[in-house]
């Protein structure tokens, strides 16, 4: 099944369709430096992050299977090798370069990353990051906690 149509309605107000397409340009573009002599299942990715940089990656395999780094990893990667940030828009592709999702954990990886308002290109259109990892456990969960952990010990 191909999912590379169009954006759904759902695209922030500063977004059109032009800038969805140049960031899943950037996507396919890397796609190809994929190192997957396994599975052949060449994936790419690409973010904005919020101060207007575009962060890329790609999958790296490795021939212990459960070892592989996924492209988002690669785009969190150099997120933080560039200065660091919150992204604020993502998209995935295969080697088709086809919009693809991000699994389960990317999706927890992303929204470390990106938090509730990350727009992610899905198979299904536009959707924040709260739509895509539901009731997502992150770094507020640990804060509130810690925090309960510190009250007790008063």
């Amino acid at each position: 099944m191909r999912h590379s149509g169009r954006v759904s309605d759902r695209v922030d107000d500063r977004w059109e369709q032009a800038d969805w397409d140049g960031l899943k340009e950037r996507a396919v573009e890397v796609m190809p430096r994929a190192y997957a002599p396994y599975s052949h299942y060449r994936v790419g990715a690409a973010a904005r992050v919020d101060d207007g940089r575009v962060v890329v990656g790609c999958n790296v395999e490795n021939a212990a299977y459960g070892v592989v780094l996924c492209a988002e990893c690669g785009v969190v990667s150099q997120l933080h090798a560039t200065g660091g940030g919150r992204l604020t828009h993502f998209v995935c592709v295969n080697g088709e370069g086809e919009i693809i999702m991000p699994c389960g954990r990317c999706r927890q990886l992303l929204f470390e990353h990106g938090g509730r308002d990350l727009l992610v290109w899905t198979v299904s259109g536009v959707k924040p990051m709260s739509e895509v990892l539901p009731d997502a456990f992150g770094p507020d969960d640990l804060a509130h906690v810690a925090g309960a952990a510190v009250e007790g010990t008063e």
